[in-house]
């Protein structure tokens, strides 16, 4: 397996992580704060685990910038399932244009 495709492997991994560490408390409001931003963390460190391998392994064969910019469309993806299904929020129209412009900046910077 290529290097770019491990990265983009773990990259989603971690941001499924990443996703639960930042919004799954958003279902369990009966939590005190407290204890959201520690189960928060714990769940952090997971995403850790997998994003600085993910960066380092991608690294080898991918700038920096388009680490980058292929985390923030995997991070989108896994959201809009997370916001639909774990969330239970609509998706509208105007997230859809929002995310393809953002798609559209993903395939220029990979362009050759």
């Amino acid at each position: 397996m290529s290097d770019p495709a491990r990265a983009f492997l773990l990259l989603s991994a971690s941001n499924v992580f990443m996703t639960f560490a930042w919004y799954g408390h958003l279902r369990l409001r009966q939590l005190p704060l407290w204890l959201a931003v520690l189960g928060s963390w714990g769940i952090a460190f997971f995403e850790y685990c997998l994003m600085v391998p993910a960066n380092r392994i991608g690294h080898r064969a991918l700038s920096a910038y388009q680490l980058k910019i292929m985390q923030e469309a995997i991070t989108l993806i896994v959201f809009v399932a997370f916001a639909t299904f774990v969330l239970r929020e609509s998706f509208q129209t105007k997230y859809l244009v929002s995310f393809g412009l953002i798609f559209a900046a993903v395939f220029v910077a990979f362009r050759p």
